[in-house]
């Protein structure tokens, strides 16, 4: 009996988050992600910090690659004023991978700076970017720690290119 009952036990656990209750569908992903997406695209009278804070639930945490984390209300604080920075920000997603609740987004962020940018003179040139995101979904929003990598050494290559 007890036998039998670790093999079921093992069974679940190698089987993962197929198994889970709160798999998500790919449309329940995407539906999940958008909003964070959206705050990120640069628009006039957007409300992003209303929209990072409709996608994510309460001790959400965005993470880099170099593991510094910051909390659900600095990032909704921050992220309007990429907009100003790069007045035509456009963040699109390109691809969602899911299993279980983990969802993994590649995207492509692309716009032109509005003056000197991340220490490269300002060119009036545009940028395009790669980015991969690993989100955790619970009940319709991002939760846990969130983790992104962008290639921004190749976006300022292309902004100092003579």
């Amino acid at each position: 009996m007890i036998k039998t009952i670790a093999l079921a036990a093992a069974a679940l656990f190698l089987a993962g988050p197929a198994l889970a209750t709160d798999a998500l569908t790919p449309d329940q992903a995407k539906a999940a992600v958008f909003p964070f997406y959206d705050a990120l695209n640069a628009a006039p009278g957007k409300d992003a910090s209303s929209l990072v804070l409709s996608a994510t639930a309460e001790g959400w945490q965005s993470c880099s690659a170099d593991s510094v984390c910051a909390p659900r209300e600095k990032v909704a604080e921050v992220v309007p004023g990429f907009s100003k920075a790069i007045p035509d920000l456009k963040w699109d997603i390109k691809e969602v991978l899911v299993s279980g609740n983990r969802v993994i987004v590649r995207g492509e962020g692309s716009g032109t700076p509005a003056g000197d940018f991340m220490g490269v003179a300002h060119s009036g040139k545009k940028f395009s970017l790669m980015s991969i995101d690993i989100h955790t979904i619970e009940n319709g929003k991002m939760t846990g720690k969130s983790y992104h990598i962008e290639d921004w050494a190749g976006a300022l290559r292309q902004l100092s290119a003579q």
